[in-house]
């Protein structure tokens, strides 16, 4: 679909986390329908122009029962979107591409069976694993959840009251609840408790599975990654290393999204 069929969305709430990361919310359209893991395009048109509306890929960070939408931005210097776009006030209006995007989605594990999820995330990498998190189909189908979330600093660990409150809300929903771990990274920050080492060294060093309480298994595991894509290319090769193989027809562990 064409970003000349997009619909207008009004900006609902805005959160500045630290000079460069903010996250805000949207109205949702009525009829506007996505998989949590997906992302949309998102357009604005910047200011004081007769310019058309300027596109990005985002991804949703809320559930997809939500009435409204959330997502989490990094202001990129000179970015002809993030420039305008960190200036959002409430009320300012937004557009919305109505057609979702992208297979970072639970629907895509056939092979190995749902057992152990992993979700491997840096910086506004996060945003994905936040709605499928927030989706009750994952807490039904795996035993163990495992959200693993690296910044640089302590203060870009954002969503950090909804993270903690996921078991809270989310587990007494089901049957037979899953253990859901949390793991903190930040690297260039020495915080007490919390690792400090890139994700790739974590999973070679073991370090990782130690901290999870959770071995890395190709028999039962899936595992996601969002991020930086030096990240994800490494990572993938030191899961590799341990066993696990791509996700490609349904078949396979590691699954990775790819609009940078």
């Amino acid at each position: 679909m064409s970003d000349q069929n997009a619909l207008t969305i009004t900006v609902l709430q805005k959160t500045t986390i630290t000079p460069k990361l903010f996250s805000f919310r949207t109205t949702r359209p009525q009829d506007f329908r996505f998989t949590a893991g997906q992302f949309v395009r998102l357009g604005i048109v910047p200011k004081n122009t007769d310019d058309s509306a300027i596109f990005r890929a985002y991804s949703v960070a809320s559930s997809p029962y939500d009435e409204f939408l959330d997502f989490f931005s990094v202001v990129v210097p000179d970015g002809a979107f993030t420039s305008q776009l960190q200036y959002l006030n409430v009320g300012d209006t937004l557009y919305l591409n109505p057609e979702p995007f992208g297979f970072l989605t639970l629907d895509r594990f056939l092979q190995p069976a749902p057992k152990n999820l992993w979700l491997l995330a840096t910086g506004t990498g996060v945003a994905p694993f936040l709605s499928i998190l927030q989706d009750l189909t994952t807490w039904q189908n795996y035993q163990n959840i495992v959200l693993v979330y690296s910044v640089s600093y302590a203060d870009e660990l954002a969503f950090l009251d909804k993270i903690h409150s996921l078991q809270q809300d989310f587990a007494p929903l089901v049957e037979n609840s899953p253990t859901f771990r949390f793991v903190p990274v930040v690297t260039r920050e020495l915080i007490e408790g919390t690792l400090n080492q890139r994700l790739p060294i974590l999973i070679t060093s073991g370090i990782l599975e130690q901290k999870a309480a959770l071995t890395f298994n190709p028999d039962t595991d899936h595992v996601m990654l969002c991020g930086n894509p030096q990240m994800v290319d490494d990572t993938k090769e030191a899961l590799k290393n341990k066993g696990l193989t791509m996700n490609r027809r349904s078949v396979g562990n590691i699954a990775v999204e790819n609009y940078w």
